[in-house]
């Protein structure tokens, strides 16, 4: 009994210094309402508009940033080791290699490396697109969608032949361009300079991996540079 009413008087005690408190409020709130009474009605509607749409341009905002992509587009020539690439980054397994794929594999998950880690850690969504040709629409689909995008180059197969293959598509592409192709030719680069990866619009980065040796930390940092955890 002695603990309630000691509880009960703590209570009235309380009551008393936050009585000021209560008074000043409800003068604010009456000095409050004798303002609004005196704006015009148009500049009080104004007020409230400009009120509404600023909190909807803010809210607009925040929710952008918290949809910001998580795609990652693993594209390249075909046979440049892409598909081995997708699986060592899902799942840390070459699968003994792979064949050429002629659709898209795509999934959503946590990084191999991190799959160990605690805490909560942003998933990925890797597409891995196929190289040939005939399947450019597919990757035109998921470029609108990526925070990023490796481009993979077997450098063991791609360098010695490069001279050679560089020539025969040259050869071939000038007998197949019509004269108003040649009217719309597009530079890379700077005109009239060497290119260089430096006059690229988006930061381009360079990275050494291999797929089969399950050796992908450069890939898995630069796609967690685009994709935060």
């Amino acid at each position: 009994m002695e603990g309630m009413e000691q509880w009960k008087d703590q209570l009235e005690q309380l009551k008393i210094q936050l009585e000021p408190w209560k008074i000043q409020l409800e003068q604010w709130l009456h000095q409050a309402i004798e303002y609004l009474h005196q704006i015009p009605p148009i500049q009080l509607y104004a007020a409230i508009a400009v009120l509404f749409i600023s909190t909807l341009l803010l809210f607009s905002i925040c929710l952008f940033k918290r949809t910001k992509s998580n795609t990652i587009v693993l594209t390249g020539l075909t046979g440049s080791g892409k598909t081995v690439l997708f699986y060592v980054l899902r799942d840390g397994s070459s699968h003994q290699g792979t064949v050429t794929s002629m659709e898209p594999n795509e999934g959503t998950f946590v990084l191999n490396s991190e799959s160990n880690k605690k805490g909560k850690i942003k998933s990925i969504h890797l597409v891995d697109v196929p190289g040939h040709s005939r399947l450019r629409p597919k990757l035109d689909e998921f470029l609108p969608q990526a925070a990023g995008i490796v481009f993979v180059v077997d450098a063991v197969e791609f360098l010695p032949s490069c001279p050679s293959v560089s020539d025969e598509k040259l050869r071939a592409s000038r007998s197949a361009i019509s004269a108003a192709d040649i009217s719309n030719d597009f530079t890379l680069g700077v005109s009239g300079e060497i290119f260089s990866f430096t006059q690229c619009r988006n930061a381009v980065t360079v990275a050494d991996a291999s797929g089969l040796k399950g050796e992908v930390a450069q890939v898995e940092q630069f796609i967690r540079e685009h994709v935060k955890p």
